[in-house]
Parts: C-alpha cells; sequence; structure tokens
C-alpha cells in the first residue's frame, strides 16, 4: 500500500492542501473518533496508533478497549472512502508521528482517472481489508471459546456428528 500511496500523492495532479494533507500528531492525541462522520483515507507515514471501540458491560459501565495496533505503511479509516459515513471505532495516537488524511471523493476521482493505480491500489486494500477480517474472526474464536469455557457451557454443546462432548 506503500507504494500505492506514495505514486498517487507524488502525482502533480493529486495537489497537497486539496486532495490530502499532512497532518502531525502527539502522543495520546485523537485522530478520528467512533461515531464521528467521516470521508477520508489515513495513511501511516510514522507512528503507532490504536484502533479501539467502546464495549458496554454493564448499563453504566463502558469500557474502550484497544482492538488493533496500526503503524508505518498501514492505512485506517477505508469503511468511510466512498460516503460520508459514521467512524466505526476510535483511533488513537500511541506515539508521536505523521500521516497522510486522503480526501475519499478526490481519490476515487483520481483512481478513476488512472484505472491502472486504481486496480493495484484496491487490489491492495481488499488484501488488508481481508487480512483484518481473519484476525477479527480469530479474536472472536478465542473470545467465545473463552466466554462459554467461563460460564461452563461447553459441556452442554454437541460436536459435529451429534455426539455430546464430554
Amino acid at each position: 500500500m506503500k507504494e500505492s500511496i506514495k505514486n498517487i500523492v507524488d502525482d502533480p495532479t493529486f495537489t497537497e492542501g486539496v486532495a490530502w494533507i499532512r497532518r502531525h500528531f502527539q502522543a495520546n492525541e485523537t485522530i478520528v473518533k467512533e461515531g464521528e462522520l467521516g470521508k477520508c483515507l489515513y495513511f501511516i507515514e510514522e507512528g503507532k496508533l490504536r484502533v479501539s471501540v467502546q464495549v458496554e458491560l454493564e448499563e453504566r459501565r463502558r469500557v474502550q478497549p484497544g482492538i488493533n495496533d496500526l503503524g508505518q505503511g498501514e492505512v485506517f479509516g477505508e469503511t468511510c472512502l466512498y460516503e460520508l459515513r459514521a467512524r466505526t471505532a476510535s483511533v488513537i495516537a500511541i506515539t508521536d508521528g505523521s500521516l497522510l488524511e486522503i480526501d475519499g471523493e478526490k481519490l476515487n476521482i483520481y483512481l478513476n482517472d488512472h484505472p491502472t493505480q486504481g486496480y493495484l491500489f484496491f487490489r491492495r486494500l481488499f488484501e488488508i481489508i481481508f487480512e483484518r477480517m481473519n484476525r477479527g474472526n480469530h479474536t472472536i474464536e478465542c473470545l467465545l471459546a473463552w466466554g462459554l469455557k467461563a460460564h461452563g457451557i461447553d459441556t452442554y454443546l454437541q460436536a459435529p456428528g451429534g455426539i455430546k462432548q464430554a
């Protein structure tokens, strides 16, 4: 993704200040907040960021666990790439660093006008989303197994083929 983004922002027709801006951030700074509206894709040039979501444990008791850490060369905000949408997570800086904030509408126009770069960009973005989905599925499986065991539910489940597990 790094090479693809670099080629796009280096193109003089994809104007800095109009299609994208460079932002410097400091540790503990909120880059995006869950629920706020956004239409930008972010590319991390340097630094570390933490993705977190709000989880309600009980009435009036909420926590905001980190679900993923991101570093140099990674992207986030892809769910808001095509239209103004609510952010699905918060992203907070762990360290100082910098990122590129890329306007989704201008990026889509550029990629439509440059189909080869568009193909390469979306191919890599698809790979990233697939990798994240696999990590998320693994996390869900682990949490489900932990929850079932913590509540003794696993002793009541049937294994494939209808054989009760002991």
